[in-house]
């Protein structure tokens, strides 16, 4: 499964995109734990109390996960996740 990252997401994990051991039927949680063992730089950034922290967004297929089943959604093939810092004026990208 690959990861789309975004800003100083990117530049954490040394790159825009992190191809990750994920399969259809996993979670999208499954595959956030893959992407933050492959590139533990951003667990800090992306993590809060072990929780995906509020101000960080987490898509899949463009579509917000906290609309689906949160980290319990299930991947599809070719789905494409990406992660989202905080956007200028406080708005979230998936809320637009």
């Amino acid at each position: 499964m690959e990861w789309k990252l975004f800003a100083d997401l990117a530049e954490l994990a040394g790159d825009r995109t992190v191809t990750v051991a994920a399969d259809p039927g996993d979670t999208v949680g499954a595959a956030l734990d893959a992407l933050l063992e492959d590139r533990p730089d951003l667990r800090d950034r992306v993590l809060e109390d072990g929780e995906l922290a509020d101000h960080i967004n987490l898509l899949r297929n463009g579509q917000n996960v906290i609309h689906q089943n949160g980290l319990a959604t299930e991947l599809e093939a070719d789905d494409e996740l990406a992660l989202f810092p905080p956007v200028s004026g406080g708005s979230r990208i998936a809320d637009r």
